[in-house]
């Protein structure tokens, strides 16, 4: 989380210390800032009132590559090899059948679009593919958003576009990298757009974090130009360092969270804790027996707590937010458990963490506004393997999406007897980025906005997943 601190611990006269004051109040003194370089990016958000719907996208991106058979079509017709090893549990739309994780994403199928003729078309761990349509700015979904709304939204300053890991819900956690750690960056890439429109990640990957953290003396906490030195020391640490391209766009916009008092929605702490309770998913397994597997490294049971976190920013402004959980990449080969014998566990927490979220948005009634999108970057082969593991597959990838105002309850599509292919008609990337493009966006608007360009493009060209609409 982005704060602004004193170096001492004094108490105001209403028992808040100066240390506490950002994270508990308003920074209207501050309003008045301006910092010496200003993005690029901000100049694009003028015009992007007259095609920026009032919608919101929270894209749950499952990492390593989720089994579209142990997921939402358990094939249980099919042989021993290939049929879900979870069994199957009927869901509330009849006929159909979700694998048995699942029992409370199945009562509320309803609510859900399942799309089982989807794939992704590819074999490996290629994120930008599944994020971004495989489009000519190699951009994902998310910084085409930032492209035409503006990094920060026009009125509450959130960012646009952020990251959440599991990082950003619980302070000093610092998970080890593996492949899955390196592919991050490509899921909120901004490609040709620049780093200006790269995701905002408020866990910071520990160094945006410590460097955002300004610290400012009791004397001086009111002093405007100390503080935008401040800004200035933090923009060329992280130059010195080279840790982060575009530093400017990070210095920006945490000017901006910080003196528009939006820091509050980084903070579960000001959430209801029975709320916060509701949402826990740390029952599921214990992080260190699923994290001694290397494949496995960046998993971990802050799901619920990480869909929470997206429930507040998109409350608070927030377009469009990426939830990474990781550490499914289940090949069965000691880099993860024999038999999958994890999928089941961090399957459930999948379970509890999106329903909980589901009902909290109609509770809000946000449903409508919000378009749920869960996927990953493949699916899983339809045989397992001598270790009881499925490879990569990209003939089949799993796909739900809930809200959004869209048509739900139904599944769209299906696949062949051994859930190895589409048969019917397929869906991939492309279909999903336009759709979620058309969701967001009035795309006769778009396609007249002179300032936009090739994204002009990208956004308006495509075919929707019409059954949706």
């Amino acid at each position: 989380m982005l704060t602004l601190s004193d170096n001492q611990f004094d108490r105001t006269c209403q028992g808040y210390s100066r240390r506490e004051f950002l994270r508990i109040g308003s920074l209207g003194f501050l309003g008045g800032l301006s910092l010496p370089i200003l993005l690029e990016a901000k100049a694009h958000a003028s015009q992007a009132g007259r095609s920026t719907r009032d919608k919101a996208v929270v894209l749950l991106f499952l990492s390593g590559g989720p089994s579209h058979i142990e997921f939402f079509d358990p094939k249980m017709e099919a042989p021993a090899e290939i049929r879900s090893i979870t069994g199957e549990v009927q869901t509330a739309l009849p006929g159909i059948t979700f694998g048995a994780s699942f029992p409370r994403l199945a009562a509320m199928a309803d609510q859900l679009a399942i799309v089982r003729s989807y794939a992704s078309g590819q074999g490996d761990h290629t994120y930008n593919i599944a994020a971004g349509g495989g489009n000519v700015l190699k951009a994902t979904m998310s910084a085409l958003y930032a492209r035409v709304a503006g990094v920060n939204h026009p009125r509450t300053g959130i960012p646009n576009n952020i990251l959440v890991l599991p990082e950003a819900v619980q302070p000093g956690l610092r998970l080890q990298g593996n492949f899955e750690t390196g592919a991050l960056p490509t899921l909120t890439a901004s490609g040709d757009l620049g780093p200006s429109y790269r995701a905002f990640d408020p866990s910071g990957s520990g160094e945006i974090q410590r460097n955002m953290e300004l610290r400012i003396g009791a004397d001086r906490f009111n002093d405007r130009r100390q503080l935008l030195n401040q800004f200035d020391a933090m923009r060329r640490d992280l130059d010195d360092r080279g840790s982060m391209a575009g530093a400017d766009r990070f210095q920006q916009q945490a000017f901006d969270v910080i003196s528009r008092g939006v820091a509050q929605a980084f903070d579960l702490s000001r959430e209801d804790p029975r709320l916060v309770a509701q949402y826990d998913t740390s029952r599921f397994f214990r992080n260190e027996d699923v994290q001694r597997y290397y494949d496995m490294r960046r998993a971990s049971n802050l799901l619920g707590k990480q869909m929470l976190l997206a429930r507040r920013l998109v409350e608070a402004g927030c377009g469009f937010v990426t939830v990474s959980d990781c550490g499914w990449d289940m090949h069965a080969n000691e880099n993860s458990p024999r038999n999958m014998t994890a999928l089941p566990l961090m399957a459930g927490q999948v379970d509890h963490a999106v329903a909980t979220f589901l009902e909290d948005l109609n509770e809000r009634g946000l449903s409508d506004k919000v378009l749920l999108v869960v996927t990953g970057e493949m699916g899983r082969t339809p045989r397992r393997n001598g270790n009881g593991g499925r490879d990569h597959w990209g003939n089949l990838t799993s796909l739900l999406l809930a809200g959004g105002g869209l048509r739900m309850g139904q599944v769209i599509g299906r696949s062949d007897r051994m859930a190895s292919v589409p048969a019917t008609e397929r869906f991939g990337p492309q279909n999903l980025l336009s759709t979620v493009m058309h969701f967001l966006f009035d795309v006769g608007e778009i396609r007249v906005q002179r300032d936009l360009g090739r994204v002009a493009n990208v956004i308006s060209d495509g075919n929707p997943i019409t059954a949706l609409q």
